[in-house]
């Protein structure tokens, strides 16, 4: 009964617009309170004190700082010049450009949306005077960004991993493969798009221009090789791997390109503390609701139901996917990592699923859960950039939203392919 009032509550709490950490908070010392007593009051503050002392999470804001630095020093711009030298001679290329550059991008930023203000006020003016509709120009910014947070580094994985207690690095390595598997599925449904609307080639394809674009560009692809390379080789861990994209970016847009936009930086430094400070009170409550659930031996019990119900692990796949989808319909990514998987993971490790594994699966409903409303935060934000509207967008975008459920999918029900690189590197 107890839990059922927690639910209604959290739920009230929520559709009267209090923020998600405070529902949680509230709730779960409401909880406590009822059924522990008021002399347990003070381990409320201690424990959330505890659950957020979290080393890991400090790469969230480095990686956002570094998708920032980025974008003020030229570095991204360079970046789109490449790939529009590289894919735009293809019919509908300056989309392919759209998702090679946010492919290029996720390697140092690990942000959706960060990918979106980012890219989005460059490519999508730049896609209308082309003669492509807004609304498809938004779409495909918007899910490429999505898929982009597939690929290392990926600030929702750092979550996961910190979350379930599994290697943040082998999350990194297991999201390749289906990275690139769905940027060229995007790229795919993107051509055939173009073709059947006779939307235009951007421009022939030069080798020449291709080698003059990749000097231009070639310190910023160097950024991503020494983040992701220090990390994989075992020299540094995420978070240290964090900073020094920081520190790279930095030495790159103000040494190298000189183009360095210290009023912008300052701006993208306070914005990554503030979504920091947001990431954080969430963990700090979820803490405590999840002291409180393991107490109350929620968890266990959910596992056991759900045992009790189906043994077979594609079974309990299924189950926990279409969970996963409806919960991105309302909650954000954080959020639902957050809240949700301390939750799950019993039940992943009753029935054998790898963590690494089940780790990818999450990111990825969470991924097509910021393309789906009402929360859709990745797609609201290039809603907003593009300033045209969610359902004309969503048309659009549906197309993109299967290319995700595909690799989806594949991931579920075909573990290799995301877990072959780590069970190389790894064992």
């Amino acid at each position: 009964m107890i839990l059922f009032l927690m639910l209604v509550g959290l739920v009230v709490l929520v559709f009267i617009n209090v923020p998600i950490a405070v529902s949680l908070a509230a709730v779960a010392t409401v909880a406590i309170l009822v059924t522990q007593g008021a002399y347990m009051l003070p381990n409320v503050a201690l424990t959330m004190y505890e659950g957020a002392q979290s080393f890991p999470l400090l790469a969230i804001p480095m990686f956002i700082l570094a998708g920032a630095i980025m974008n003020s020093s030229g570095i991204s711009r360079r970046l789109i010049a490449f790939a529009s030298a590289l894919v735009g001679f293809i019919r509908g290329g300056l989309a392919m450009v759209n998702i090679t550059t946010s492919m290029f991008f996720a390697e140092i930023s690990g942000s959706a949306v960060a990918d979106v203000a980012a890219m989005g006020p460059i490519l999508i003016p730049a896609m209308e005077k082309k003669g492509y509709p807004r609304a498809f120009a938004a779409a495909v910014t918007s899910s490429s960004a999505s898929l982009a947070i597939i690929i290392p580094p990926s600030i929702p994985m750092i979550l996961y991993g910190v979350m379930s207690g599994s290697s943040i690095v082998q999350l990194f390595v297991a999201g390749i493969v289906p990275g690139i598997l769905g940027g060229v599925g995007l790229m795919i449904v993107s051509y055939w798009m173009a073709r059947r609307r006779s939307w235009p080639v951007e421009e022939i394809f030069q080798l020449r221009r291709v080698w003059a674009t990749f000097k231009e560009a070639a310190w910023a692809f160097i950024i991503p090789v020494i983040i992701l390379g220090s990390i994989f080789g075992g020299f540094v861990t995420a978070t240290e791997g964090a900073g020094i994209a920081v520190v790279a970016a930095l030495f790159v847009g103000g040494v190298i390109y000189r183009e360095l936009n210290v009023s912008f930086l300052y701006k993208a430094a306070i914005e990554g503390a503030i979504q920091t400070a947001v990431v954080m009170l969430l963990v700090a409550a979820s803490a405590l609701l999840g002291i409180y659930l393991t107490e109350a031996q929620v968890p266990q019990r959910l596992a056991q139901g759900i045992l009790d119900f189906t043994e077979n692990r594609y079974a309990v796949l299924a189950l926990l996917n279409i969970f996963f989808l409806v919960i991105g319909l309302f909650l954000h990514s954080a959020a639902a990592i957050i809240l949700v998987v301390p939750i799950v993971m019993p039940l992943v490790g009753s029935v054998g699923i790898d963590p690494v594994h089940f780790g990818l699966i999450v990111t990825l409903n969470l991924a097509i859960g910021q393309q789906t409303p009402p929360v859709a935060s990745v797609l609201i934000a290039a809603c907003s950039v593009a300033k045209v509207g969610i359902w004309d967008v969503t048309k659009f975008n549906v197309w993109f939203v299967a290319v995700l459920l595909a690799v989806l999918m594949l991931v579920t029900y075909v573990p290799p392919i995301p877990m072959a690189l780590v069970d190389y590197f790894y064992g």
